[in-house]
């Protein structure tokens, strides 16, 4: 079952329950009616939740073919996270934060979401997305809605360093106004997560048409932008709440512009020390005197 699409599931579930215990009839219920907030549980919890032992619960992803519940949970996750309203998650905020106090269980989620992005993000892909970042004649970045934030964060760093970056984005002019002129001689970034911006989805199936090269920054390789995209950059934002957890998507885009900004040394500094001088000029930041 581990190996099988998550979209089965629920039809797995449904196949196996004439032959299940009791109590293992009582879980997969919950789970039918309830997957979204079922997803997020504990096994202790929906142990108690359904009124079975955590053991029943750990024997049923078993029975489901599953390892251990963990691997049924994560399942359940795959399945719900692009389906889930902002009033669902809303919901489920209350349970992810019952244990511990807001600040320890976000930043603790944070940090998995770093961790098993470092397990999964493939090296070559990101040495390979670098190397089109230099070939492309121009870059386009386009991350809307949620994403825009980290979408601008890396057209800042990418025009201090280039000089044909774009950042496409809501505006006077629509987004495929802003893409007219797109080849395939150009490279289009695409930054999306649950749940998807559908102007992004489109905006990366223009580009395919136009033949440029696409790079998916996404949570998945199922994810509707990494189906569009050469190259995918997988970046893990599980968030059992209403707010997108984009730690990890920005700790990948920060390794980008370093790594394209290490290639580019002496052009960096050049820029940075007339920067600097401007700033000095026209008081941008706060300069301490040195005494």
């Amino acid at each position: 079952m581990e190996n099988v699409d998550n979209q089965d599931l629920i039809r797995t579930i449904q196949v196996k329950f004439p032959r299940l215990s009791k109590g293992q009839k009582l879980i997969a219920e919950y789970i039918l009616k309830h997957y979204d907030k079922a997803a997020f549980m504990t096994a202790a919890k929906l142990g108690v939740s359904v009124g079975v032992s955590e053991s029943t619960v750990v024997r049923f992803a078993n029975e489901l073919g599953f390892s251990g519940y963990p691997k049924l949970q994560k399942s359940l996750q795959e399945l719900i996270k692009n389906k889930l309203t902002t009033v669902q998650r809303i919901e489920l905020s209350n349970d992810f934060v019952s244990q511990e106090s807001p600040l320890k269980s976000v930043l603790k989620s944070d940090m998995e979401n770093i961790r098993a992005t470092l397990e999964k993000i493939n090296h070559k892909t990101f040495d390979d997305v670098i190397a089109n970042i230099f070939k492309a004649k121009k870059i386009y970045i386009i991350g809307l809605r949620s994403s825009t934030a980290i979408a601008d964060f890396l057209g800042f760093y990418l025009n201090l360093i280039l000089d044909n970056v774009k950042v496409v984005g809501y505006g006077i002019s629509d987004i495929f106004e802003q893409m007219i002129n797109l080849t395939g001689d150009d490279l289009v970034i695409g930054i999306g997560f649950p749940r998807y911006a559908v102007r992004t989805i489109e905006s990366l199936t223009f580009a395919k048409s136009r033949d440029a090269k696409v790079v998916a920054i996404t949570d998945s390789l199922l994810s509707p932008l990494a189906a569009r995209a050469d190259y995918t950059l997988i970046a893990q934002s599980n968030m059992a709440s209403f707010v997108d957890s984009l730690v990890a998507p920005l700790s990948v885009i920060n390794a980008l512009i370093v790594a394209v900004g290490m290639q580019e040394k002496d052009k960096i500094s050049s820029t940075f020390s007339d920067l600097e001088d401007i700033w000095k000029e026209y008081q941008v930041y706060s300069f301490r005197e040195q005494n």
